[in-house]
């Protein structure tokens, strides 16, 4: 950034007939300079590279103030869930003193001139849009002081903004909306600005609920499925029983066209899809489609196989070392990648032209992909951003918006294709099957040093994250890797003082349709680290605690972990069969440290709950986090408590059985992910005070803590260190649908089904 003093920035105020403002930012030359140390991240991380490459095109995302007195902003980032919009419109708020009521945050359409500024991921959209926004908000307040000075006939330092109001000294006021036209500008023009001081906000930093909570939780909240374009009638696709088949011939295509409701039956390069009045309709005719198939992608692959080719591409840990050590050996299966809201998007295919909606996280990216496939400029195409239920990294990725204008070209009407949940669970995105190797050398109280070697089916980086890195890679310090090694190195750390120690990834095996799940490398690697410093602590015979603060690097990371063994009673007397573990993860600029209680007891394990998965109950969880400025603390909350599901669930229960060529699970009824039976009743979140000033990174940070802890926790508990995760994985608590026809029957029976 170009600051033009403490606090101050330069902005701009646009040529518009509204007031329109922007930000001016630019990374500061040798950012990355001068700060010496072994470890990467603290030289720069994967979330610094992101803001770095967003910063050139700040300057295009803009502040408007309205004639109705509402502020508007298009955010260039996709709201999933995970509540940017709320704290983008927080942000707003605070500089230009409105209610939050008033701030409206919209999803941008696809921009490519903001190059990589409209990529959500990484946990990045708070930490690199805080001050860009700020900027062209207080850009905002200015300009309307100076107009409303004009207009009261006083000094604008004479001034005061209450709830979007202006008021003068003697206590005449004008509002916002009367301002917005007299304080635009006819010209583009630079504009110092300075920021309000943190000991003056009252927004950010205070509890906010969701600026759509009411909308969500009644049922008005607009998703892809919900729009209403003209003649976009229900689509859906008919996949291969094996991953990534295609269509050899399909041999009764107009028996199925001829179903009631069926317009249309087309093959596709996945599969023949199939448009009708209903969706419904569509299941009906998915099921009764007749079609050969060629091989796919895997044929014949299994768990048993893949962890094979795996530790075939295992990287050496080097000859053992001459002291003592401690080794670790984990395996960690394919996990689903599935969002709640189902796969989906809206296309209307017309010549010369192409508009899609679909929730997007690289929205860019599907843009050039769908101009690319259709032949088209980009000038051709327009990709509406919609909210999206759900993601952590399935969004990233275009493949229905994709399908969806391959099917309206192919019959030249539009289309509202959503995929089945189980078309999701079988041929969408997974989270890589892995395996991870650790060894701990030391001698008496000291550790000299740390290995780890994490192999991986290799991730999918195509959407968006291997372009921005290839354009950073000069400024990067991480020798000459590729997308997913220079990936890995800018988002893993070391928090102990291990010593030497060495981070390597090795990925092999393309087959399978990978994607950047919640915290991507991390839970694993974090889980398997933790797991052999707990085995590390009884070897030196230290509680794993003590071990764990005596050997963290900073204040920060000691304080988080001691909150969360303070608040959890971290040492208590615990009946047998139940335990606590404690785990430390640190990433982008932020640290969290989860405290859980386990209970593996018999009768807890043998609990039967109809149609459940239930195993060991983790009772109790206590996360410490640390992200530095809490923008809003109860989207924080809310987003640690999630953490922690997923946690759990990678732990004890969540996994993709791969057979055959496909995986077994065909939607959330048979992939055990976090059930209510399953969640601790003692949850609690505690937000540590601001250390930086800065928001860090937060949408991931408590997975892998969460993780790591649940896994220690269930070693102490049952006395055997778990190697394979979920724990629960060798077995198979479900009858397997067929993949033939792939879906499966829509329900007839109605209330039957309601739990």
């Amino acid at each position: 950034m170009t600051p033009l003093g403490r606090r101050r920035f330069l902005g701009y105020v646009l040529a518009a007939p509204t007031l329109v403002t922007a930000a001016r930012l630019t990374r500061a030359p040798g950012a990355y300079a001068d700060l010496p140390s072994p470890e990467i991240t603290e030289l720069v991380d994967l979330n610094d590279v992101m803001t770095a490459a967003a910063l050139p095109t700040s300057g295009l995302i803009t502040v408007g103030v309205g004639t109705d007195g509402t502020v508007s902003f298009a955010l260039p980032r996709t709201e999933v869930g995970q509540g940017i919009t709320t704290s983008t419109a927080m942000l707003i708020a605070e500089e230009l003193d409105v209610p939050v009521e008033r701030v409206r945050v919209t999803l941008a359409d696809a921009r490519p001139e903001l190059l990589f500024n409209q990529l959500t991921g990484g946990s990045n959209t708070t930490f690199a849009t805080y001050t860009p926004v700020r900027v062209a908000a207080a850009v905002a307040r200015g300009r309307l002081l100076g107009a409303a000075a004009a207009e009261l006939g006083t000094d604008s330092a004479a001034l005061r903004i209450e709830a979007g109001t202006v008021v003068g000294p003697d206590g005449a006021a004008v509002g916002f909306g009367a301002l917005a036209a007299s304080a635009a500008s006819a010209r583009t023009e630079a504009v110092p600005v300075g920021l309000k001081p943190r000991e003056r906000f009252t927004v950010i930093g205070r509890p906010h609920g969701r600026v759509d909570a009411l909308a969500a939780v009644t049922g008005r909240k607009t998703f892809t499925m919900d729009l209403d374009v003209p003649d976009a009638k229900p689509t859906m696709v008919c996949r291969a029983p094996t991953l990534n088949g295609t269509v050899a011939s399909v041999d009764n295509r107009a028996e199925v066209r001829a179903l009631p409701g069926v317009t249309d039956v087309v093959v596709i390069s996945t599969g023949v899809a199939v448009r009708a009045d209903t969706f419904g309709q569509c299941v009906d005719a998915v099921r009764a489609l007749r079609v050969t198939w060629r091989p796919g992608s895997a044929e014949g692959a299994s768990d048993t196989t893949v962890r094979k080719g795996l530790k075939a591409a295992e990287l050496p840990l080097g000859p053992p070392p001459l002291t003592p050590s401690v080794e670790g050996d984990f395996t960690f299966h394919f996990r689903g990648n599935s969002a709640l809201e189902p796969n989906c998007a809206i296309a209307d295919v017309r010549p010369g032209r192409a508009e899609v909606w679909s929730s997007l996280k690289a929205p860019i990216v599907a843009k050039e992909a769908i101009a690319a496939k259709l032949g088209l400029p980009l000038s051709a195409v327009t990709v509406h951003v919609t909210e999206g239920g759900g993601s952590f990294g399935r969004k990233l990725f275009f493949d229905a918006a994709l399908e969806a204008v391959e099917v309206s070209r192919a019959i030249g009407r539009p289309v509202k294709l959503m995929w089945h949940r189980a078309d999701d669970t079988r041929q969408g995105r997974t989270h890589p099957m892995a395996v991870s190797r650790v060894r701990i050398a030391y001698l008496g109280d000291t550790v000299l040093s740390y290995r780890q070697r994490h192999t991986s089916v290799a991730t999918d980086l195509g959407h968006g994250l291997g372009e921005l890195l290839t354009a950073m890679a000069a400024r990067l310090p991480v020798g000459d890797l590729g997308f997913s090694g220079t990936f890995f190195q800018l988002s893993q750390s070391m928090p102990y003082d291990f010593g030497v120690n060495s981070r390597l990834l090795s990925e092999t095996d393309k087959r399978f349709n990978t994607g950047s799940m919640r915290g991507v490398y991390s839970p694993d690697v974090t889980c398997a680290r933790e797991l052999v410093v707990d085995r590390l602590a009884g070897k030196m015979g230290k509680d794993p605690f003590e071990l764990r603060r005596d050997f963290l690097r900073d204040d920060r990371a000691r304080a988080v972990l001691e909150k969360a063994a303070e608040v959890g009673r971290w040492g208590r007397e615990m009946p047998e069969g139940t335990a606590q573990g404690i785990a430390f993860h640190s990433e982008y600029h932020s640290v969290s440290a989860v405290l859980v209680e386990i209970d593996c007891r018999p009768e807890t394990v043998n609990r039967v709950v109809r149609d459940a998965v239930t195993g060991p109950r983790v009772t109790k969880a206590v996360v410490a986090v640390d992200v530095g400025l809490t923008v809003n603390p109860r989207g924080l909350e809310a987003q640690m408590t999630g953490c922690v599901m997923d946690g759990i669930a990678l732990a004890l229960t969540s996994s993709l059985h791969l057979r055959d060529g496909y995986f077994l699970e065909a939607s959330w009824d048979n992939y055990f992910y976090t059930r209510q039976w399953n969640t601790p009743p003692e949850l609690e979140v505690v937000v540590m005070p601001d250390t930086t000033g800065r928001p860090g990174g937060a949408g991931e940070l408590g997975v892998a803590a969460s993780m790591a802890a649940v896994a220690c926790a269930y070693g102490r508990a049952t006395g055997t260190v778990p190697t394979t995760f979920p724990v629960n994985h060798g077995t198979l608590s479900f009858e397997p649908k067929p993949t033939v026809p792939p879906v499966p029957p829509s329900p007839t029976d109605g209330l039957d089904h309601v739990r």
